[in-house]
């Protein structure tokens, strides 16, 4: 089913900020989050990703006071909401497995959360079938959930968030549950429908490339921390740290030690300028890694075939990394190559002078 347009749209004007001041929380033993701190502008499309258990969820959850924080604060549009339960803090969140009313209708399950509010019938009705026409469900209003397809469903659960008219928009792996190709289709759909309303939208998602794709910024979650907050491109280009070096990027960074001594660098032989002797641990991205030519003699270890690109595996100096090729050619397992590392391609994630 072809997505709506929203181009001519206007968008939205309902964003509201949301700021999480020095949350910590505590399940049993266990410290998910100590004095964690975020802010996301009014109108953002936010991404929290992370691995699963790195508590990005229960930080959604916080936001919508579904959880309550042992320490710190929320405040949304400006205004602490500690004291407010769900209801009260006017956000719509859609679930991983959508929270759907499996013996409603589909009509039903948009307008149920207007009738709570007390809208009359009939006003929840024309509001409800104005949504589902506009996120292109508009035909399946008098079925169940069980009798449309999961990008419905899916669709449907949007249309029940959105149609309260929200200040802040919290999904939660609203993905997870669809195919490959569904998957793609419906990031920019989002995107779209985030765009149109205007609503702060904060997303939580395990997949960096997902998050990387669709977000104004993302904040890398692990362990109970934020690693880091920047846009794709900032957290892509420059990560902070070596947690989201390794988690950013398809295939991930090589995070590697080298020794810096006397202007060249071992096990491998990096642009070294500006580096002072001593021992890093740097990433390099495999796409900044050529092959066929260089100061690198290697034994190709491994071939991964990606439609366009090649990954390929390389052993040097007891170091396996990856390069991308777009071009494998003749390159077989076992195979003797040489390659270099393009200047500016070095990230120096700790040690010596960063």
């Amino acid at each position: 089913m072809p997505a709506p347009d929203f181009s001519a749209a206007p968008s939205g004007e309902r964003g509201t900020g949301v700021r999480l001041e020095g949350i910590s929380k505590r399940f049993g033993k266990v410290t998910v989050f100590d004095g964690v701190g975020l802010e996301v502008s009014a109108g953002e499309l936010f991404s929290l990703v992370g691995p699963s258990g790195s508590g990005k969820t229960t930080l959604l959850r916080i936001i919508a006071g579904l959880e309550t924080q042992d320490k710190g604060h929320v405040y949304i549009g400006g205004k602490a909401v500690d004291a407010l339960g769900p209801a009260k803090r006017n956000v719509g969140m859609v679930f991983q497995d959508y929270a759907l009313y499996p013996n409603k209708t589909v009509m039903e399950n948009i307008t149920s959360p207007l009738l709570v509010k007390g809208v009359k019938k009939a006003d929840a009705v024309k509001e409800a079938r104005e949504m589902a026409e506009l996120l292109g469900i508009g035909e399946t209003v008098d079925r169940r959930p069980g009798q449309v397809s999961g990008g419905q469903q899916q669709r449907v659960a949007l249309a029940r968030a959105l149609v309260k008219k929200p200040d802040v928009f919290l999904l939660d792996e609203p993905f997870s549950n669809l195919d490959a190709q569904l998957r793609f289709s419906s990031r920019k759909f989002l995107k779209d429908v985030q765009r149109r309303f205007g609503i702060t939208t904060i997303y939580v998602t395990h997949d960096q490339s997902e998050a990387l794709s669709i977000s104004d910024r993302v904040a890398i979650v692990g362990k109970g921390e934020v690693h880091q907050v920047g846009t794709p491109k900032e957290i892509y280009a420059s990560p902070a740290d070596e947690f989201t070096a390794t988690f950013i990027g398809s295939p991930p960074l090589n995070v590697l030690t080298v020794a810096v001594a006397n202007g060249a660098s071992s096990p491998l032989f990096i642009p070294v300028d500006g580096m002072k002797d001593g021992e890093y641990r740097v990433g390099i991205r495999p796409e900044s890694m050529t092959l066929g030519s260089g100061p690198n003699g290697a034994e190709v270890t491994a071939l991964e075939f990606a439609g366009r690109e090649t990954v390929v595996y390389l052993k040097v100096g007891g170091v396996e990394v990856r390069s991308i090729v777009q071009e494998a050619g003749g390159l077989q397992i076992g195979q003797k190559v040489r390659f270099a590392v393009l200047p500016g391609a070095v990230r120096v994630l700790a040690g010596g002078s960063r």
